[in-house]
């Protein structure tokens, strides 16, 4: 388990050869038969780099809700069975890693931002970059509702110390019992302070509030995105 309600999967072959490769961001989608019949589909980020011969996802259940105005937002009907009902030694359809949110190379600055379960393709990049042994100047901007409910927090952190030239910067609304660090703050994402090159090349992953208020201030910053 990432966090209460998200959890990792990792996928290998059934004959037990090495996956396909695929380059770091990349999503595949996953077909299920839920208990009515029904076969769904869903796309989920490969949270691991591409040179372990497995692919892993985090999958994250989406609870039912209801809106600001009262209208009941229904529960993730993939998202839960999958959290629910696989385990070690299930098969699973899957498709072949796809996607255009990759990793470029190069040398310029690298900015990965995240908000929630948008997490996902961002730790993948973090991992490939440390197992590369990248020593390009990278920051990471993530925000979340809460420390519990952040997926893959300690892993990011790993990964963020494994890289010379990282920084790692995190909004939660609620900190619960904790004190604001100058790194882990309260409040939505706010990079108006931060150090950012303007030849930043800038990943962006969240809901879609997120990605435009984010997408606004990098321009506003003279940062393309």
């Amino acid at each position: 388990h990432q966090s209460a309600d998200t959890v990792s999967f990792v996928l290998t072959s059934l004959d037990g050869s090495p996956l396909p490769t695929f380059r770091p961001g990349q999503y595949l989608s996953v077909g299920v038969k839920l208990p009515d019949g029904a076969r769904q589909i869903r796309q989920y980020s490969l949270s691991s780099a591409p040179t372990k011969g497995d692919w892993r996802i985090t999958v994250k259940r989406v609870r039912e809700t209801t809106g600001p105005d009262g209208t009941v937002i229904p529960a993730g009907e993939v998202s839960n069975f999958l959290y629910a009902n696989l385990f070690e030694g299930d098969e699973l359809q899957v498709t072949t890693p796809f996607g255009d949110l990759v990793l470029t190379d190069g040398e310029a600055p690298i900015l990965l931002a995240s908000a929630g379960i948008g997490c996902t393709p961002m730790i993948g990049i973090l991992d490939h970059l440390a197992g590369a042994g990248d020593d390009r100047p990278v920051s990471v901007i993530h925000a979340d509702r809460s420390v519990a409910d952040h997926a893959h927090r300690r892993e990011l952190e790993t990964l963020v110390e494994k890289l010379p030239q990282a920084q790692v910067f995190r909004w939660y609304e609620d900190l619960g019992a904790r004190e604001p660090l100058e790194t882990v703050r309260v409040g939505r994402a706010d990079i108006s302070d931060l150090p950012l090159d303007p030849n930043t090349q800038a990943y962006l992953c969240g809901p879609l509030p997120f990605m435009l208020s984010l997408r606004e201030a990098l321009i506003e910053r003279n940062v393309p995105a």
